[in-house]
């Protein structure tokens, strides 16, 4: 069914459940056969019902392809994209919150994908007065494959046009795919200013957008009563500045994985030596800060049921949920999952 063969595919390369259940629920739109489909790929509905699980990426791109010929729709994917994108509305919510500019967001959007699987990444590049948001597969067969090129650029642009207070304008797109017959749809997403047969699949906005701020949400309170999305730790005694200061850019570094004790003294505009002895003085160390804002802000997270554990991990800076489940188990005696259900 595919023309790249499995072989170029890495053993290791899997994806989440999530993404084949969102294709599986276009596909049930668009009136195929959920069970017949799930047959055709290799698929055991029981299994995608786990939501940690993980498969063959391989079984992504067949459950793609198969839907795409049954269906005879050569825009699903841009249907797929908004299903995504809607479903991710939480998680960016909360990005919101510890990113101050839309160039903040970008250091951390290829990071994002890292909760669907191993797919690819979005790179941003300087192209004069515009940058390019560039799709860049893992799999280079998938280069000039229509549905994986749409899908992860119609994403992100539903994405940059609702996080910052002003829009952020996309001035062109390039696809590395040939023109299709009808851009009806690909114009109403896009705009009418798209290329084709392309080297990169990208899109182009501006630099001046760099420097929007993000929008910041005023909701009152989450499920439990807390307060997701102002400062985390506001109940908590601000009069030694140094610890209140740390600890909150801490929480804003989380999500970029690589929190270090150079990146944050650097932020507090000391240097680490001196951090690292006022930490001292304080009968403490930036690891059991580290961990101690994790742990406190895991519990803040946990509390609203909106977000999935997968996307809980990546806000602490963890590389998968398996490692974050170990920490918070260490943490608090019980799985993330576990700590939910109480």
């Amino acid at each position: 069914m595919t023309d790249f063969p499995d072989q170029s595919i890495n053993s290791s390369w899997s994806v989440y459940a999530a993404p084949l259940i969102t294709i599986l629920q276009i596909a049930e739109q668009l009136g195929l056969n959920h069970n017949s489909l799930l047959v055709e790929v290799g698929l055991d509905a029981k299994e995608l019902s786990i939501p940690d699980r993980r498969f063959p990426v391989m079984i992504y791109y067949r459950l793609y392809e198969a839907v795409a010929k049954e269906s005879n729709d050569p825009d699903i994917a841009l249907s797929v994209g908004r299903i995504n994108y809607l479903k991710g509305l939480n998680f960016q919510l909360y990005m919101s919150t510890v990113c101050k500019s839309f160039r903040d967001y970008l250091n951390l959007m290829p990071s994002t994908l890292k909760l669907r699987g191993d797919l690819g990444e979005i790179r941003a590049h300087r192209e004069g007065e515009l940058v390019e948001l560039c799709w860049e597969p893992l799999l280079l067969g998938t280069q000039r494959k229509r549905f994986l090129t749409d899908e992860m650029l119609s994403v992100s642009v539903m994405i940059i046009n609702s996080i910052c207070i002003m829009p952020v304008k996309v001035v062109k797109v390039h696809f590395t795919y040939p023109k299709p017959k009808n851009l009806v749809n690909l114009e109403i997403l896009f705009g009418t200013n798209l290329s084709f047969d392309q080297p990169k699949s990208s899109i182009f906005f501006h630099r001046d957008c760099l420097d929007f701020p993000m929008l910041q949400q005023d909701y009152q309170g989450a499920p439990d009563h807390s307060h997701p999305f102002q400062a985390f730790f506001e109940d908590e005694d601000p009069s030694d500045e140094l610890l209140f200061s740390l600890k909150q850019s801490i929480a804003q570094y989380l999500p970029e994985g690589d929190v270090t004790i150079d990146k944050l003294a650097s932020k507090l505009n000391v240097s680490r030596r001196t951090l690292q002895r006022r930490l001292s003085e304080r009968n403490t160390s930036f690891l059991n800060v580290l961990q101690e804002v994790r742990s406190q802000v895991a519990l803040r997270y946990l509390a609203d049921d909106r977000l999935a554990i997968t996307e809980i991990a990546f806000l602490l800076g963890y590389a998968d949920q398996g490692s974050f489940s170990s920490a918070f188990k260490g943490w608090h005696g019980v799985s993330p999952r576990d700590y939910r259900r109480k």
